[in-house]
């Protein structure tokens, strides 16, 4: 006689008499559906969000003050002029503007990078004999604390550390500090237009520095840094190897001809290199 068998509970029949077999199975689970079996909601914030802390908005967007209606006001809340009806847009600007969008051409996705027709007219605003530009040089950005957040991730690494002026923006610590880069702080001279020290700066340099940040024309201080007064801030970046970021988003709105023996669009460190590895003087 041929066992038959009666189905999956073990039982099988062998002529007239039934045998009941006892069978054990192992199933494999992963042990990672295991344990993203989970029993109820726990979204928790990352350490990158939860070290992260912009405190201008804190305090600008929390503060409700009433002006006196007998005094007229002047705002020095944040650095944009437009709220309160300040540099209004050129009417050229807005005419192209307007004929970008009805030529519907610009619909869709721009290259991450930004058009290269865009991308030429600024290395063409921006090129100079001595620090030529092409489009390839050129990354636009939306606004520039993207291009800060873009040039600190690009330059330095968690643990590695940079140096920001004091008084300074405070978005280079809010952008470091989320990234795990620790932030050195050096000093502005109040008594020198708000100079740097350029003692104090050399000082907190070590192996780990990975930029140095120079913000001129300055925000919150206004100043714009002398002809001189660059050359030496080069020569120290130039004698310790350290790559400078140069925040310069106020350079174009200096409206005098000259300031501290600059000729409008001339001041910035762009316009500077040094003469060899190790000299300490920069030429033009």
């Amino acid at each position: 006689c041929i066992p038959q068998n009666n189905g999956i509970n073990g039982n099988f029949m062998y002529g007239n008499s039934v045998h009941h077999v006892s069978v054990r199975t192992q199933v494999s689970v992963n042990p990672a559906k295991l344990k993203s079996l989970r029993q109820r909601w726990n979204v928790r914030p990352s350490e990158m969000s939860k070290k992260t802390l912009n405190p201008i908005r804190a305090i600008v967007d929390g503060m409700k003050l009433t002006p006196n209606p007998e005094k007229p006001m002047i705002a020095l809340s944040i650095g944009d002029p437009t709220v309160f009806g300040n540099m209004p847009t050129d009417d050229t600007v807005l005419q192209a503007v307007k004929e970008a969008i009805d030529s519907h051409k610009y619909n869709g996705y721009a290259p991450s990078v930004g058009y290269q027709k865009s991308r030429e007219a600024v290395a063409n605003f921006y090129s100079c004999p001595e620090a030529p530009l092409e489009d390839k040089d050129v990354i636009l950005t939306s606004g520039c604390s993207q291009a800060i957040e873009l040039a600190i991730n690009v330059l330095c690494n968690p643990g590695d550390n940079i140096l920001v002026p004091r008084p300074g923006f405070s978005l280079y610590k809010t952008l470091a500090v989320s990234m795990g880069i620790q932030v050195k702080h050096y000093n502005l001279l109040p008594e020198k237009s708000w100079e740097i020290d350029l003692q104090h700066l050399e000082s907190l340099i070590d192996d780990k520095t990975a930029c140095l940040i120079v913000n001129n024309p300055s925000n919150p201080c206004g100043s714009v840094f002398s002809r001189e007064h660059q050359h030496k801030i080069l020569s120290v970046a130039s004698r310790n190897c350290i790559p400078i970021l140069a925040d310069e988003i106020y350079g174009d709105m200096v409206k005098l001809c000259v300031v501290n023996g600059f000729s409008r669009g001339e001041f910035c460190a762009r316009h500077y290199r040094p003469r060899s590895q190790d000299s300490h003087e920069l030429d033009q």
